[in-house]
């Protein structure tokens, strides 16, 4: 019983070292893409508010490595204008009761659409 518990341990740890977890995106970088997403935003009175969330999702991503592994976005701001469209009518027929469960539903959207660049 105890080699099975060493077992689990050892692999567990083997996992887990594999390769280093960073960032490294820069701070201009991001505030250079905040305002170019808000200034596409306000341009657009907020049409284009899914392209500048995942004009922002993309920078994260290529720069988050996890495990030696670097993420990618796969998200189209298209895609995310449909949802965009699809959670606004359930919120109306809600009477905004589905405002409560929009922050979860692009947090599942950002995951669907993140995978391992290799």
């Amino acid at each position: 019983m105890s080699n099975l518990g060493t077992a689990n341990a050892s692999i567990y740890a083997s996992t887990q070292t594999e390769g280093n977890s960073y960032f490294d995106g820069g701070l201009f970088q991001y505030i250079g893409w905040s305002i170019l997403g808000g200034l596409v935003t306000l341009l657009t009175f907020g049409i284009c508010y899914p392209w500048a969330i995942t004009m922002i999702l993309g920078w994260k991503t290529r720069h988050t490595v996890i495990n030696g592994r670097r993420l990618k976005f796969t998200g189209s701001a298209i895609g995310l204008f449909g949802n965009w469209i699809k959670w606004f009518l359930l919120t109306i027929v809600t009477l905004g009761i589905y405002s409560f469960w929009l922050f979860i539903a692009l947090e599942k959207w950002k995951v669907k659409h993140t995978v391992f660049e290799d």
